[in-house]
């Protein structure tokens, strides 16, 4: 998942960031509260982590204004507020889940696991074009039937030429989806780790489903099979 967190904190950012980045997310983070939510525009985030006390805009703010632009990315509020009054107020300006500070990380990824199945919903779990399956929520792959063990950036990529099965997507495009905001462009770490991923998803096979695109990007072709 692309994920947005929003926290003051610099250290517990980083710690946040540094530890989804482990478990195969990708995460952007921002201390203010303003530009957070401005950040929130365009930018295909599938999950936002909330503070609720921050500089310039708070998380209450933030929420109510996600909701009046109608953006309906799920939120996990993170917050040392723990009166029952504030956590009402959160889930009713349209927070998806809470958790209160000091939190545990592995529950914090269970709860996005569990975030990610409600927005997934119980048909749109499993990605699959001809014989190569992806399964979002045990993260396992088969190719042919046989298990393909992939790195978590491996399968983030995976996924996001699954979703756009039979679409060209540009090197632009992945480095803004599978890797952070900071991210050099200039660096040819997506033809790596496309090489990386070609090699385990068409190796011995007869039809190559990952192709290059000269000049334009990549394009993972064959027959959708929907779930």
């Amino acid at each position: 998942m692309k994920i947005l967190v929003i926290e003051d904190e610099v250290k517990l950012g980083q710690f946040l960031g540094d530890g989804l980045a482990e478990a195969g997310h990708v995460c952007d983070h921002f201390t203010d509260g303003a530009k957070g939510l401005e950040a929130t525009v365009g930018a295909g985030y599938e999950l936002i982590i909330l503070d609720l006390m921050l500089p310039n805009m708070n998380g209450f703010e933030i929420l109510s204004n996600l909701r009046k632009a109608r953006n309906p990315t799920p939120v996990l509020v993170v917050s040392a507020l723990s009166d029952p009054e504030q956590v009402i107020q959160a889930l009713d300006l349209g927070a998806m889940d809470y958790m209160r500070k000091p939190f545990d990380f592995d529950e914090m990824l269970a709860r996005i696991r569990t975030i990610q199945r409600r927005s997934i919903g119980p048909a749109g779990y499993r990605l699959s074009v001809g014989d190569l399956e992806l399964n979002l929520l045990t993260r396992e792959v088969m190719r042919a039937g046989v298990r393909v063990n992939l790195s978590n950036r491996e399968f983030s990529l995976l996924e996001f030429l699954l979703t756009h099965a039979n679409q060209v997507v540009t090197k632009t495009q992945i480095l803004d989806k599978i890797w952070d905001i900071n991210f050099d462009p200039g660096s040819n770490i997506v033809e790596v780790h496309m090489y990386q991923l070609r090699r385990k998803i068409d190796k011995d096979t007869m039809e190559p489903l990952i192709q290059t695109v000269i000049g334009r990007g990549y394009i993972l072709k064959g027959e959708v099979v929907k779930s």
